[in-house]
């Protein structure tokens, strides 16, 4: 049974309460931090612990709060990124609901660190039910004494609110989320200067995850090292994992990370299998934003190895054979399934949520989703697939933010692995049209059997 650092307590009755999360240790980091340790202590633990951004980017988070400026004389701010957006991702949102005061138990502990004495909880506006229940659980603090003027008598300060969104994707990107926090249209910034310079209000800020501020808990009440012995290799700690489509226990999950691929979605303590007894096809292993791959690419690399959820293990071979861990949005699609069909609906999602700031981005998806349902609904031309390849290129890098980037990806991993796919939908568009006719057959790309 894989060791829960997060989760540890989610099933406990009345956990979401302060009462109940206080009587099961919660806020001990908060004391340990506050009364035993420096600001620039927890940072240490934090850097000893290995712990990698969870939103997304993977970026150490210690290394990030080691770039605030320290030496300016404006305020210092956290902002907690939990406009969780990334289709295939509720893992932010199941945290909050089941267990709202460990973020808040984080935040405070990380503000503590990073000397900042004001700090956000920017939440996507459709989790309207969550923020009333982060709502809630910060009166509680406030109430405790945990938030506030003079925290437990420390001379320490900190005051903490919950910002909606609007329920755009883009704020997902920690510019376009303080450019929303500060009250203008949610659009990227140029870098530099990056937030830890002048982020929010033009001060030195650090933006992270729901979940990567919730395990500074944990690494705060067991050590750093300690924390870093949990993993494989730069791939340090635990990770919540959304897994949903075509498997027996959709649901969200804590594992170690370096846990086996084919465990993952096998193990009934996990995923519990294909659902209705069918073959695995692919898996789209981080969110809506990174490559897909086929069965043979996501269960064991190129080199023959078993992959494993890990940052390392899931990008080896690049974006040739690999992939990447993402937000750790796992989506599992079963031999039924149709590729081309899928790739639409993501295809259809960014073009409708690039806030048109790039022209490569604005255009660029637009022409995807537009090619792309041309295939999908049996009107496509064989020229099409290779268009989709080139445009695809001509968005990837030059973009502001990275939402250009996660466009392009599934569509060139789409079409590397399941060309025939494509081919299929253009030689059979009778059959597309119709989909009470439309069997197709599951498909092995034959350069990826040679690959494997």
């Amino acid at each position: 049974m894989a060791r829960k650092l997060l989760l540890e307590h989610e099933n406990i009755p009345g956990i979401a309460t302060f009462d109940v999360y206080r009587k099961n240790g919660g806020y001990a980091s908060v004391e340990k931090a506050i009364k035993t340790m420096t600001p620039d202590e927890v940072t240490e633990e934090v850097k000893k612990s290995g712990l990698r951004g969870r939103g997304g980017a993977g970026f150490p988070a210690g290394m990030k709060w080691s770039f605030l400026d320290r030496k300016s004389t404006k305020p210092r701010y956290l902002v907690c990124n939990a406009d969780e957006s990334e289709p295939g991702t509720f893992k932010d949102r199941y945290l909050m609901e089941k267990i709202p005061h460990l973020l808040i138990e984080g935040m405070i502990t990380s503000s503590y660190a990073l000397g900042a004495n004001t700090s956000y909880i920017y939440v996507r506006g459709e989790y309207m039910y969550v923020i009333r229940i982060l709502e809630k659980a910060i009166e509680e603090a406030y109430a405790a004494g945990f938030l506030g003027n003079n925290i437990l008598g420390s001379g320490y300060s900190l005051d903490m609110y919950v910002q909606p969104g609007g329920g755009a994707y883009i704020c997902g990107e920690e510019t376009a989320l303080l450019e929303s926090l500060e009250g203008k249209r949610g659009n990227p910034r140029l870098k530099p200067p990056f937030p830890a310079i002048a982020g929010l209000y033009a001060s030195p800020t650090v933006v992270n995850n729901v979940e990567t501020i919730a395990a500074v808990v944990p690494i705060v009440n067991n050590g750093g090292e300690e924390y870093a012995k949990i993993g494989i290799g730069k791939s340090t700690g635990t990770k919540l994992i959304s897994a949903g489509g075509h498997i027996n226990n959709p649901g969200v999950y804590e594992i170690e990370l370096g846990l086996p691929v084919e465990e993952f979605i096998y193990s009934k303590e996990y995923c519990g299998g294909i659902w209705k007894g069918r073959k695995l096809k692919a898996v789209v292993a981080g969110g809506s934003s990174v490559p897909i791959l086929p069965a043979g690419l996501i269960l064991k690399t190129a080199k023959g190895e078993p992959r494993l959820m890990s940052y390392e293990s899931l990008s080896e071979g690049g974006f040739v054979t690999g992939t990447m861990l993402g937000s750790g949005g796992f989506i599992v699609l079963d031999e039924t399934a149709c590729i081309v069909h899928h790739l639409y609906t993501f295809a259809r999602f960014y073009h409708h949520e690039s806030c048109g700031q790039c022209s490569p981005c604005r255009e660029g998806t637009g022409w995807m989703e537009k090619v792309i349902h041309r295939i999908e609904h049996g009107h496509g031309h064989m020229r099409d697939i290779d268009l989709l390849v080139d445009v695809a290129k001509k968005i990837e890098g030059n973009t502001i933010c990275p939402l250009g980037d996660a466009a392009a990806w599934p569509v060139a991993s789409a079409i590397r692995h399941f060309r025939e796919e494509f081919e299929y939908h253009i030689k059979y568009p009778e059959k597309v049209k119709n989909p009470k006719h439309f069997e197709i057959e599951p498909f092995v790309s034959e350069r990826v059997a040679a690959l494997v």
